[in-house]
């Protein structure tokens, strides 16, 4: 079980920004003449918080995969000499440099993907909680990745 170290778990995402650690927090009653105000505060000295790590910790590595793909498109735009911008997965241009940014996007998410991804991820499991076994990486797939570069509706 994850949470047995009670250990936050960090782990290899592409751009090296590690996760914030999912702890527990103290809460504190504020009483103002108005009104009671429930404060929360993240204490690194309690421990890790098993159930929101468990629960947290897959979409919060998709996102991180969503947001070094959107790092390294918008590192291409600027390198082209482009405005760039976006929130999430919705990503903006002016008119005249779509066709560009399209490009770019599917050249960024190709290259990305051809890393070994879930095996990073993998290995730094491992690292981290040496105790504890995990299952083996799937093997990849068929698909070509080349394949997205020339796919219309990729990414709308």
């Amino acid at each position: 079980d994850i949470e047995a170290p009670l250990l936050p778990t960090q782990v290899y995402i592409p751009d090296a920004t590690p996760p914030p650690p999912r702890g527990r927090a103290r809460r504190y009653v504020v009483q103002t003449l108005v009104q009671y105000l429930q404060l929360a505060r993240s204490d690194d000295a309690l421990p890790v918080a098993a159930q929101r790590q468990r629960s947290a910790f897959p979409p919060n590595f998709v996102h991180s995969l969503d947001s070094t793909h959107m790092m390294m498109t918008a590192v291409k735009m600027h390198e082209a000499g482009l405005d760039f911008a976006a929130v999430h997965d919705s990503y903006w241009t002016h008119a005249a440099d779509v066709d560009t940014m399209n490009r770019l996007l599917r050249e960024s998410f190709v290259e990305l993907y051809q890393q070994p991804v879930l095996e990073r991820l993998y290995d730094s499991l491992r690292k981290r909680h040496p105790g504890l076994a995990f299952p083996p990486v799937p093997p990849r797939g068929a698909l070509d990745l080349a394949s997205v570069l020339d796919s219309p509706y990729f990414f709308a």
